[in-house]
């Protein structure tokens, strides 16, 4: 399996979100991506997922299946309206499995049970996801997650509106996956969190700020180096000019 980028520009309305960024994600391991506001961390995750077009350069995941990855989008994106209960989006992550129209086994609806359990919501199973608060919603979400069963899991800003308990309950989930031989990426903006988790860490301010060990990245010297590069991308560059395919 391989997930890198290659030179990659994206660029909306001509103003550079990432700019001629190259890495290599570390396969079976747990990497934070963090970086300022606007660094373009979010928009990295969904060129990896393939959401978003690249203005130049290349991301590659081979060796995967679409259903080998899981997204966790921020939990703003999910339309909480829909006539959907807890049980339905749990149920999505088995999608690629008993496909649109199939029938889940005995054996899926035990393990509905089990993912709700692990992320502290049994007895939520029939409950609309309109009736949650945002922190339920977004423990349904890793409720789903846990049921896909994937090899790689994407997670951008997963402890938003959680409390403390449960965004501890979640980075012992994340620890379990690398232990389980997953590969865990993460957008945070918690450096503490970053250090207790994270085996790699990518610090980016629309362009490669560091990338390695998290102990290594998480030095005041990188940390200065983004923020004032972000500054500069903000106030003094002109628009991005790329020569297209």
């Amino acid at each position: 399996m391989r997930i890198a980028v290659e030179n990659l520009t994206i660029a909306y309305h001509r103003h550079p979100v990432i700019h001629h960024l190259s890495c290599e994600f570390k396969i079976g391991t747990t990497t934070a991506i963090i970086g300022p506001n606007g660094a373009g961390k979010s928009t990295l995750l969904k060129a990896i997922l393939g959401l978003v077009g690249s203005e130049g350069g290349a991301v590659i995941v081979d060796g995967l299946a679409q259903s080998d990855i899981a997204y966790l989008p921020q939990v703003t994106d999910i339309d909480a309206s829909l006539p959907l209960t807890v049980e339905d989006v749990v149920l999505l992550g088995c999608w690629y499995k008993i496909g649109l129209f199939g029938k889940t086994s005995k054996l899926d609806d035990a393990k509905i049970d089990e993912c709700l359990l692990q992320v502290g919501l049994a007895g939520f199973r029939k409950r609309y996801i309109n009736e949650l608060s945002r922190g339920q919603l977004q423990r349904v979400l890793v409720a789903r997650i846990i049921m896909q069963e994937s090899k790689v899991i994407i997670l951008d800003e997963p402890f938003n509106a959680m409390d403390s308990q449960t965004t501890d309950d979640l980075l012992q989930l994340i620890k379990n996956w690398q232990q389980a031989g997953k590969t865990v990426i993460a957008v945070l903006h918690d450096l503490q969190q970053v250090a207790r988790v994270f085996e790699y860490t990518l610090l980016i301010a629309k362009e490669l700020i560091a990338y390695d060990k998290t102990n290594v990245v998480l030095k005041r010297s990188n940390l200065e180096k983004a923020y004032a590069s972000s500054f500069i991308w903000f106030n003094e560059y002109e628009l991005c000019e790329v020569e297209r395919l």
